[in-house]
């Protein structure tokens, strides 16, 4: 497996240092990698300036992720702390993603090949994926946006004036730090809506809250619009299957990211 910049070499200090990770995850929700965390021994939690981290040892890597908030500058912030506190040798930028093509399903994951976004920024990765995929699983380019897309004509316009498989708001912010600061970088994303599927409106208020107040933006949005009940919770289960589908193939990317590590 193959990725965009080389991974920093692993040295003596790295193996006395506890703080050292040999994985960095970047998600912006905690929702979206808690399935993943559990899979972590001596999961550990800790608040390290505007970020939440958590991590632990995932058979013998060490795993450190931090949970950005949704957005580019959030992301970037996040991913330069993360970078700083925990020197990983790979970064994965990875969470939830919303499908622009028809044959991609809820539950199916993207391994990004190429990012743009719509400011005419483009960065192709030099991640190579296998000939053969498995079920469910693609590659192809991702497209990173300043809000949340959230109905059906504009993923359609978006994948196709782009040419892109999946959207998100952060994978680019994650790349570019990664590569500015010669840390081996990958985009993994699950598909948690479809192409067909249109988000309630109260997904802004919701999702652009802070950790603490996304509680209470849920709240609001059930006191305005009482039936909006039936669609976050529908929204959640959707969320809750496509973390766990997340889960499962970062088992494997994780295990190549760790294997492919200079040992000097």
């Amino acid at each position: 497996m193959s990725n965009d910049t080389g991974p920093a070499s692993s040295t003596p200090e790295h193996a006395d240092d506890m703080a050292h990770a040999d994985i960095g995850l970047v998600s912006a929700l905690n929702i979206e990698l808690a399935p993943f965390l559990l899979r972590c021994l001596t999961p550990k939690k800790y608040t390290g300036g505007e970020f939440t981290f958590r991590g632990g040892r995932y058979d013998d890597a060490r795993v450190a992720v931090v949970e950005s908030g949704p957005g580019f500058a959030r992301a970037r912030r996040a991913t330069q702390a993360l970078i700083e506190a925990h020197t990983p040798a790979y970064v994965v930028s990875c969470g939830f993603s919303g499908g622009l093509q028809p044959e991609l399903q809820l539950g199916h994951i993207v391994m990004a090949t190429a990012i743009t976004d719509t400011h005419g920024h483009d960065m192709p990765l030099s991640f190579t994926p296998p000939a053969q995929l498995p079920s469910g699983v693609h590659a192809g380019r991702l497209v990173v946006v300043d809000e949340i897309v959230r109905t059906s004509e504009e993923k359609q316009i978006l994948g196709e004036r782009h040419d892109a498989m999946a959207v998100d708001m952060e994978s680019l912010a994650v790349a570019q730090v990664c590569r500015d600061q010669g840390v081996g970088f990958m985009a993994v994303r699950v598909i948690s809506d479809d192409l067909q599927t249109d988000l309630p409106p109260e997904i802004h208020s919701v999702l652009a809250a802070t950790p603490g107040r996304r509680i209470g933006a849920a709240l609001g949005s059930l006191w305005k619009r009482p039936a909006s009940y039936k669609d976050l919770w529908r929204l959640r289960e959707q969320a809750i299957y496509a973390a766990e589908r997340l889960a499962k193939f970062l088992d494997g990317v994780v295990e190549q990211l760790y294997e492919s590590i200079p040992s000097d």
